[in-house]
């Protein structure tokens, strides 16, 4: 009997050992910029933003257009045309801030439609490679502020698993 417990005593922390929670860390930053698929990501995102500012260049000419051919009125123009040509002026302002905004959100909305397939399959490759090592948790490399010895930066691992 003695030695059957001196045997599970021995045993248990053994046991206690090889089950120790394992854990990772993943620069995911460094892994998604090396996807192309990013970097077409990123084309899209920057060929809408093109387009944008080139819309948002003709409006601010045809305003600056219409607030020079407004100064340049003579003195005998009346008051009532002068300000319908201002307010005019304004309401062309208020819209290009209005399509600014729209623009800006629009650019937003494709950002993370255009990441969101990305960022799963980042996530997909992370969860694989944390079963095949198996892995208790695996934590973002960039955000602890020490790691010890017994952690595995796993971040080569998924680039492989994406085939990059």
């Amino acid at each position: 009997m003695k030695k059957i417990l001196l045997a599970l005593l021995v045993a248990i922390p053994m046991f206690a050992f090889a089950q120790a929670p394992k854990f990772g860390v993943v620069n995911t930053q460094t892994i998604a910029e090396a996807m192309p698929e990013l970097k077409a990501a990123q084309e899209q995102v920057q060929a809408s933003t093109q387009k944008y500012e080139e819309e948002l260049k003709k409006l601010q000419e045809k305003i600056e257009k219409d607030f020079a051919d407004f100064q340049a009125l003579d003195a005998n123009t009346p008051e009532s045309i002068k300000e319908r040509r201002m307010q005019d002026i304004q309401q062309q302002e208020q819209k290009m801030q209005q399509f600014h905004s729209t623009a800006m959100q629009d650019l937003q909305r494709q950002q993370a439609a255009l990441m969101a397939p990305i960022q799963e399959k980042i996530k997909s490759a992370i969860q694989a490679v944390g079963k095949e090592n198996n892995l208790t948790f695996i934590f973002e490399s960039n955000v602890p502020l020490y790691v010890g010895t017994d952690v595995t930066d796993v971040t080569s691992m998924v680039r492989t698993k994406l085939g990059i």
